[in-house]
């Protein structure tokens, strides 16, 4: 059950995303005439601008540069705070890890001098210690991956955002998903139509 609800939410956000994009085609068609070139095709002018091949690069770069600025470029502006919040997690927690590694290790460390007057001391055992600082340096690396994958998503997301922008789409070639209640078993029929216009 719990499958074909999420199905069925996945399908509905699809049709919603179908109908938007159907709208906005029609109210671009409305609004202005269309050219492409300078050529009338089927009474119509065609507006689509050229395809730039340097677009998605030049989102990339700026996306190297500053994280989200890529984003800015495409005009997709609600990435960008997924973007930092993203980052600045991964930052927050390599800065913790690390914080709470120089704890354990200083602590540590003067176990070893002889010392006995740590903060840990009484309550942590040296092999504690030892398991500890084990713990929070592979925790600090993985803190630091997570931030470098999060940083190399945030380009890779610019670059195909910018390529994606430039795609032709067209109302001659369709993919829609629906639903349809079965009456006789009362149960839901999933499934996608293509429709392809020559």
């Amino acid at each position: 059950m719990p499958n074909k609800c999420f199905i069925f939410i996945l399908c509905l956000c699809f049709s919603f995303s179908a109908l938007a994009q159907e709208d906005e085609t029609k109210d671009q068609k409305e609004a202005t005439p269309k050219v492409q070139e300078g050529i009338l095709i089927e009474g119509e002018l065609n507006t689509r601008e050229p395809i730039n091949p340097l677009t998605p690069a030049r989102a990339a770069f700026y996306s190297a540069v500053l994280p989200g600025l890529g984003q800015a470029y495409n005009k997709k502006y609600w990435k960008i705070p997924i973007i930092y919040v993203a980052l600045g997690a991964g930052t927050y927690f390599y800065l913790d890890n690390d914080k709470e590694y120089k704890r354990y290790r200083n602590a540590y460390k003067r176990r070893l001098a002889g010392y006995e007057d740590d903060e840990f001391f009484g309550s942590v055992t040296d092999d504690g210690l030892r398991e500890a600082q084990k713990t929070l340096r592979r925790n600090k690396e993985l803190s630091l991956l997570v931030t470098i994958g999060f940083y190399a998503l945030n380009i890779i997301d610019a670059n195909v955002d910018a390529h994606l922008l430039q795609y032709n789409v067209d109302d001659n070639l369709s993919l829609k998903p629906h639903y349809k209640l079965n009456e006789f078993d009362n149960t839901g029929d999933l499934g996608l139509t293509l429709n392809f216009k020559f």
